[in-house]
């Protein structure tokens, strides 16, 4: 089972502390790296944690 507590970064909007439960999707990006977008809960938009 996941673990929804590891942290996949801060929000660039807000700085809001960003976890994996609030993942919407994960991709692989042209330089083979992987990539994340999620739901923000600090200001409710989807971003790509940094």
């Amino acid at each position: 089972m996941p673990d929804d507590t590891q942290i996949l970064g801060h929000c660039p909007d807000c700085n809001e502390r960003i976890t994996t439960a609030w993942t919407l999707v994960e991709y692989e990006k042209d330089d083979g790296t992987e990539g994340v977008w999620a739901d923000c809960p600090g200001c409710g938009d989807v971003v790509a944690p940094e």
